[in-house]
């Protein structure tokens, strides 16, 4: 039997300070009972000698000192893993609230994860497809990478996380794909779009939902993505599936951890997050990739929108330095209708090159890919100078790169949120969408794949 405390002796916010207690570890699960006999949560955040500083899941209201009562459990928190968890949804704290049965699960994991050896690791080098072209062309995911899209308020974040949650895929293989879908202080719009978004097409089949609410309690929200990636570890190392992680939104559980750091009265880093921000989300990140002599993988797409639209928030800042690239999503695409509305030129996928080619995409992809790069570069400067100078003052060629620009974005990176493009469709885009251009611009692309492709 659990050992009972009676010694509470305050409570600020989400934090409580228990004295005289032995025996406590650092992040052991505890529970409150309250004089009406009610339970509430919590985890144990600092031990100082036989005081144990806890940060509880629910509200303190109602909490009496003096009538209240702790027990420690001797365990840290777990999640009850089964292969049933596919097609269900959970809350934030790993219990279902979709109305069906409990999951009976096969093993319990500790949600901390145990971090990957990087001996272990197996180089990312399978293309993905996500059906989206401006991705799978121009800013290629491979299965292991850690691939973030950077978002701003108001942007159609949820809608891009939906469709490639829908439509990702191992080409070629008969391998088992998954996908484990967590969503972090979310409007409970969002929520009922994301659920019924993955039923409409019955890849709530294979996707394991968790989703905390934006009114669930801050400290919640710390787990959501930890509990996610620990079912998503379970199914790809110990079941051999290919599973995409979806984690949206950073932000909000970046300021989860800013609300938390406060209430413990740490010292405030950069914009008053907390100094280890940058190794929180690296122990969150890092649990993506491919182990070597195991079948499975993980590949992460965190989502988040930038405060301000500022790159060089915290948030994105330290994302960017733990990730391989970034898909960057731009409001003056969103304010001309083009749809997903990605800026291809900031994006980047460091590791597209391992994942494109012969054998994977297609031969010809990786010279289109260059030289799509370089005509929209070109195109988008000739349209600012257009605006400065006006029509006349472009040359004839200045004239069709512009064209180019503006059938690039209309008809390669819009294609709405129902559109799932193969590979070959994408190139195949990309190869009409050069032919605007003369021959002899397109330096980039060799004379032998010019004359299988271009002259079609």
């Amino acid at each position: 039997m659990a050992k009972e405390y009676r010694t509470i002796q305050e409570v600020a916010g989400p934090l409580m300070l228990v004295k005289g207690v032995s025996d406590v570890k650092y992040n052991e699960l505890g529970e409150i009972e309250l004089a009406s006999g009610e339970i509430r949560r919590c985890k144990v955040l600092e031990i100082d000698g036989e005081n144990a500083l806890v940060q509880l899941f629910e509200a303190s209201t109602g909490i009496n000192l003096s009538d209240s009562k702790v027990r420690f459990l001797g365990r840290t928190q777990t999640l009850g893993v089964s292969e049933d968890m596919l097609g269900r949804v959970f809350d934030g704290m790993g219990r279902t609230i979709d109305g069906g049965p409990e999951i009976l699960p096969d093993k319990r994991m500790d949600i901390n994860g145990l971090p990957m050896n990087p001996a272990a690791r197996a180089y990312p080098s399978e293309f993905i497809q996500t059906g989206v072209s401006a991705i799978d062309g121009l800013n290629t995911l491979v299965r292991g990478q850690k691939l973030p899209i950077f978002s701003a308020s108001g942007l159609p974040h949820a809608q891009l996380a939906a469709q490639i949650a829908k439509q990702a895929k191992v080409r070629g293989t008969e391998e088992n794909f998954a996908v484990v879908f967590a969503a972090m202080g979310i409007t409970y719009e969002e929520a009922h779009f994301f659920e019924e978004s993955f039923k409409e097409t019955g890849a709530i089949d294979r996707t394991v939902l968790f989703i905390n609410l934006a009114n669930d309690p801050a400290v919640e929200r710390i787990s959501t993505p930890r509990l996610a990636l620990t079912a998503a570890e379970y199914l790809a190392f110990e079941k051999d599936m290919h599973v995409l992680v979806i984690l949206t939104d950073i932000t909000n559980y970046a300021d989860a951890l800013r609300e938390v750091s406060a209430a413990r009265k740490e010292v405030p880093g950069r914009r008053g997050y907390p100094g280890y921000m940058y190794t929180d989300q690296a122990t969150l990140y890092e649990r993506a990739g491919r182990q070597k002599g195991k079948k499975g993988s993980i590949t992460l797409i965190p989502i988040l929108t930038m405060p301000e639209d500022d790159k060089t928030h915290p948030i994105p800042d330290l994302t960017g330095y733990i990730t391989e690239g970034q898909i960057i999503l731009s409001r003056e695409l969103y304010r001309k209708g083009i749809m997903p509305p990605i800026d291809v030129l900031p994006s980047l996928s460091r590791l597209k090159d391992k994942g494109i080619g012969k054998g994977k995409t297609r031969e010809d992809h990786s010279a289109t890919m260059n030289q799509l790069f370089s005509a929209y570069a070109r195109g988008k400067d000739a349209k600012e100078l257009m605006v400065i100078l006006g029509e006349a003052a472009l040359t004839q060629i200045d004239l069709v790169y512009a064209k180019f620009a503006d059938e690039f974005e209309k008809r390669y990176v819009s294609q709405g949120y129902q559109t799932d493009r193969s590979i070959e469709e994408t190139l195949e885009i990309g190869w009409d969408l050069l032919r605007i251009l003369p021959r002899s611009e397109l330096k980039r692309i060799s004379d032998s794949l010019l004359d299988t492709y271009y002259e079609k």
